[in-house]
């Protein structure tokens, strides 16, 4: 099926000739002057009571190869419908009358049987609905969408493939902007995901009934819920599950309740420390007995090491001398027994066993395959699909720490895994990001479509039959997550005509080349970014302060006291020195000036690796922002201000390389001055840390600006804001001070003037 076939585009408009493009600075004066300022939880209010938005394009024009929607027909049901039909319909029925300016009514039928016989109507049923629809509708979510004059018949395996089906119809549109579809249409969209779960992008067990619909929009037919504590309550272990909110039993009922009506089924955990004696595995089955008693239409439950373990926990790679392979043994025991009384009580729950903590990187490939030969063949293995990638940059070697999209995966480990699993004929599904990463965790997605449509081949490829696809980001709508939706089934449009397609919506007409190849360079760009894990440089380097000497405290300090000042920093997360973020997104020096901060930062990398490819990255960026912002400054008036969004958020992308590079090299280079070089390396060393703090200081006045006119930056409600327009204010008051007072005291220090 080719995106022509479903879209008559309009002849291109040629952009103005721009040699170099438009420079940042030129820019941010017209989009810093038209975007309103936001307050924090904009975004989370807006998803909240999200509302279909009006997408007609008034200009649009049916051509000869298209139907058109139009005020007066009739969306057909079966009479006495499901409830997740009846959702759907009134759902796409409210979609054309806000979106496309379309009215239409539901009518209710006691047999579609003659569906072929109806006119101006979009008819909606399953397959035992309607008579002679697709014989190669195959299993769940499947749906077949034929169109003919005056009619558009949507067929669905089941209920969830018809609720598909009509929004497969919206997303057409969507594209299309106008109720326009092809006039002899006719598709089998087969799922290629038994399951495709997320997490909320609000908050913790936050799923508004409005955000929900949005949710079966893009696809997902299931949600997360919630990560570390119980469905019913009863406590998670320590070291830090006893310190999460407290589950209320009520509120997963009601949550079941509500997404039922948009065909989303419930994953939850269940949270535990085995230990094999005989006390506490009754224990076990009798926690997991009344789980699964009390809540029946739970569809799963995700057993992930951070709190279902064997008797010690530790970090991915944290394990000490403890023997892997015994341990991962006695905790599959444990899955059985979790199995074993799921099963009891109702045969088709999924048990999704997910050993994220045992070391993934590739030297581990053995252990990791003899983890999934010993887990039981009625559960279902969830695996971590990038993780422990390994890379090279310049002869020296990394592997991917925690959820990166710069390697598409999967994982050395991941590989050896799927094959056992599959030897053993049981099926994968794997934790997947899709649109966002902890890579850039405060993003609300990464405007890398090129290599996220690689990473979607490659779960294709691998065989994986479900995927929970974010992580702690959780969901917000954006053009990717549309893409995967798209290629969640077959059927799909070829890539590049896709993406035109998306282009042309969300620039204008004319922009479609000048959009395409800024995509490639963004894509381009990740795959040059070294990954270090979770922390400081990709989630808070905009943020994150640059520290010549060591600070006066902003909060408590215990240097004196009787407790442990390090035990009780890494209780808290939270530094005296820089208290506006977890201790591990920022950068901190040894101020004993006994460890390079810097150095153990960017390990494996040398430094001037590390930071040659992070500003790789950022000149490559730049190479796609040029055009980027030519075409948004060039879009319609309708779409101007989303367009200067989508080049703010790729702008603070490529700050966030950059300020990453600049704080571990301003690290690096305040180590080296400290101990004491000669006065002509010194003032060398010092003459460089100030062109580093200037450009810091620009490029973070910037990002003020881009944070305080989208409130999506800097969020992830594991952690809440992890940087604020008032964080990025601190960090601009000390570089002033750095810039004006410090460095010219620290000069007169080495000069003696």
């Amino acid at each position: 099926m080719r995106l022509c076939s479903l879209l008559s585009l309009a002849a291109a408009v040629a952009l103005p000739a721009a040699a170099a493009g438009v420079s940042a600075a030129e820019f941010a004066a017209k989009a810093y002057a038209e975007l309103p300022v936001e307050e924090p939880y904009t975004f989370h209010k807006a998803l909240s009571a999200w509302v279909e938005p009006l997408r007609r394009d008034p200009a649009a024009k049916r051509s000869s190869d298209e139907m058109e929607i139009a005020n007066g027909w009739s969306i057909v049901i079966a009479s006495r419908p499901g409830e997740v039909i009846r959702t759907a319909a009134a759902e796409f029925r409210d979609y054309l009358a806000r979106s496309m300016q379309v009215n239409v009514a539901i009518r209710e039928e006691k047999s579609l049987a003659e569906w072929r016989k109806y006119s101006r109507a979009i008819v909606a049923g399953t397959r035992d609905q309607l008579t002679g629809c697709s014989s190669g509708l195959q299993g769940r979510k499947d749906y077949q969408i034929v169109t003919a004059p005056g009619l558009v018949a949507v067929c669905g395996f089941d209920e969830r493939g018809a609720m598909y089906g009509l929004y497969n119809l919206e997303a057409r549109m969507n594209l299309r902007e106008a109720p326009f579809l092809p006039a002899k249409l006719d598709t089998t969209r087969r799922s290629l995901y038994r399951a495709r779960m997320t997490l909320s992008g609000l908050g913790w067990e936050e799923w508004p009934d409005r955000y929900l619909a949005l949710l079966a929009r893009y696809g997902f037919d299931s949600i997360y819920a919630s990560v570390y504590v119980n469905p019913n309550g009863v406590n998670g272990p320590p070291p830090y599950w006893d310190r999460m909110k407290k589950q209320d039993p009520a509120r997963v009922h009601d949550l079941i309740r509500r997404a039922a009506r948009y065909g989303i089924d419930l994953y939850c955990p269940i949270v535990y420390l085995y230990t094999g004696e005989p006390q506490n595995e009754v224990g076990l089955r009798e926690l997991v007995r009344n789980i699964v008693t009390e809540f029946p239409e739970i569809r799963g439950y995700i057993l992930l090491t951070e709190g279902f373990f064997y008797k010690t926990f530790f970090g991915a790679g944290g394990q000490g001398k403890i023997d892997l392979r015994d341990w991962v043994k006695h905790w599959a025991h444990g899955v059985g027994i979790v199995a074993e009384e799921c099963h009891k009580i109702n045969p088709n729950i999924e048990v999704l066993p997910w050993e994220y903590n045992i070391d993934f990187r590739p030297s581990m490939v053995e252990v990791k395959r003899y983890g999934t030969s010993q887990l039981p063949a009625d559960t279902i293995p969830l695996l971590t699909f990038e993780n422990g990638k390994g890379f090279e940059r310049d002869g020296e070697r990394g592997s991917l720490k925690d959820y990166a999209i710069n390697e598409t995966g999967p994982a050395e480990v991941t590989e050896a895994q799927i094959a056992e699993a599959k030897r053993r004929n049981m099926r994968v599904y794997a934790k997947a990001d899709t649109w966002a990463s902890w890579q850039y965790g405060t993003f609300p997605y990464l405007p890398f479509p090129h290599q996220w449509y690689a990473r979607y081949q490659a779960l294709e490829k691998s065989g994986v039959d479900g995927a929970l696809e974010s992580w702690s980001y959780g969901f917000k709508p954006n053009y990717i997550a549309e893409m995967r939706a798209w290629y969640s089934w077959s059927e799909a449009p070829p890539f590049n005509e896709l993406l035109r397609a998306i282009a042309r919506r969300e620039f204008g007409a004319g922009s479609e080349e000048t959009i395409l190849g800024a995509w490639e360079h963004f894509s381009k760009a990740i795959r040059l970014v070294p990954d270090t894990g979770p922390n400081m440089g990709t989630n808070n380097a905009v943020a994150t302060p640059l520290f010549l000497h060591k600070p006066k405290p902003r909060a408590m300090t215990l240097e004196h006291s009787w407790e442990d000042p390090e035990m009780w920093t890494r209780t808290s997360q939270i530094s005296p020195y820089w208290p506006y973020a977890p201790r591990r997104l920022i950068l901190l020096p040894d101020f004993t000036n006994r460890v390079n901060a810097a150095a153990r930062y960017a390990n494996p990398f040398s430094i001037p690796v590390f930071t040659k490819y992070l500003r790789l990255a950022a000149d490559e960026m730049e190479r796609g922002l040029a055009g980027y912002r030519t075409a948004a400054l060039a879009a319609p008036v309708a779409k101007r201000r989303s367009a200067y969004h989508e080049v703010l958020l790729a702008e603070q992308l490529q700050r966030m390389m950059r300020s990453d590079a600049a704080v571990v090299e301003f690290e690096d280079l305040r180590f080296r001055l400290a101990h004491g070089p000669a006065k002509p390396e010194g003032l060398q060393l010092l003459d460089r840390m100030e062109v580093l703090a200037k450009e810091e200081l620009t490029r973070t006045a910037d990002s003020l600006e881009t944070a305080r006119r989208d409130s999506r930056l800097g969020y992830e409600w594991e952690q809440d804001y992890i940087y604020t327009p008032f964080t990025i204010e601190e960090k601009l008051k000390l570089l002033r001070k750095t810039v004006d007072n410090e460095i010219p005291e620290y000069r007169r220090t080495l000069t003696g003037n």
